[in-house]
């Protein structure tokens, strides 16, 4: 089953302690990229979350936003620098004297001044979050890779319906193949009977000149392949492994056979065909750069 390198995820955790909100998105890219945004505290867990994504993904470009909120009644301490505060005062009686001012200094004073008092987190063993942060993160990816199989599905049936245009048209050429060269032959034998005098015309060259169109012009071997290409685009579609650079590779030789039946032909209803077949190859090209 396809899968789409578009997607949405998002995982929630909230323990005693600790609220972990993780959202994920995926675009299209030619590789794997996992670019992660989260606070400076969790860098220390950066590789063990791309494991856990490259385990799930192997294309698309996955932005990962982490937010972390901690509380509890040990989160945060208030520490009071002694002697910041002194030499404050001793700073404060200094001026006093020496400008004969009145007055003392309170305690609301001394909170405003800038490093008396500091507000200190509490050190924490990051590795008792990993748990909650993996549940979290596999929370989100479950999301995100639900919407990439789902839109999957959409692209693989979009891209049967057109396989199977596809199909028709290159029937409708096979048939029309050997009318051309009858038409031609007939055409040829009209030009030349109008041309030659009465019962001059060679009908022996006439059939070489016929023989010869027919090999030049021969599209048999391409469409054999133009049949065998969108048979493996049709089994390519049904495999559970990453397939989107395989289907981009298929849609090249498809187009490269499509293109030399246009250039070997001369009708104007065989071109006409090949170019709605390029017409239909371009929409599947741009629905495989969606696929992983």
């Amino acid at each position: 089953m396809i899968k789409s390198m578009t997607g949405f995820g998002r995982g929630e955790t909230i323990s005693e302690t600790l609220k972990i909100n993780i959202e994920m998105k995926s675009v299209n890219h030619r590789y794997c990229e996992i670019v992660p945004h989260m606070p400076r505290s969790m860098n220390v867990f950066e590789d063990r979350i791309k494991r856990v994504i490259q385990k799930k993904i192997a294309r698309g470009r996955v932005d990962l936003y982490i937010n972390v909120a901690k509380y509890g009644a040990d989160r945060v301490t208030v520490t009071v620098d002694e002697h910041l505060a002194a030499s404050y005062l001793l700073a404060v009686k200094e001026l006093k004297d020496k400008m004969t001012l009145a007055g003392e200094v309170t305690v609301k004073e001394l909170l405003q001044l800038p490093g008396v008092f500091l507000l200190e987190e509490s050190e924490e063993d990051t590795e008792q979050w990993w748990p909650e942060l993996e549940a979290t993160l596999q929370q989100a990816l479950a999301g995100l890779m639900d919407m990439r199989v789902k839109e999957g599905q959409l692209l693989a049936s979009d891209i049967k319906e057109r396989i199977g245009r596809i199909a028709g048209l290159v029937n409708e050429i096979e048939q029309r193949s050997p009318v051309v060269v009858d038409e031609y032959r007939a055409r040829l034998s009209q030009r030349l009977h109008d041309l030659l005098e009465p019962g001059t015309m060679d009908p022996s060259r006439l059939d070489a000149e016929v023989v010869l169109l027919a090999e030049r012009s021969s599209i048999t071997e391409e469409i054999v392949r133009l049949k065998s290409h969108l048979k493996q685009l049709r089994d390519c579609l049904e495999l559970a492994t990453p397939v989107g650079r395989k289907l981009d590779f298929i849609l090249q030789e498809l187009n490269r056979e499509i293109n030399t039946i246009a250039s070997k032909s001369s009708d104007l209803a065989i071109n006409s065909i090949a170019v709605e077949v390029k017409s239909e190859l371009e929409k599947i090209r741009e629905q495989v750069q969606n696929i992983e």
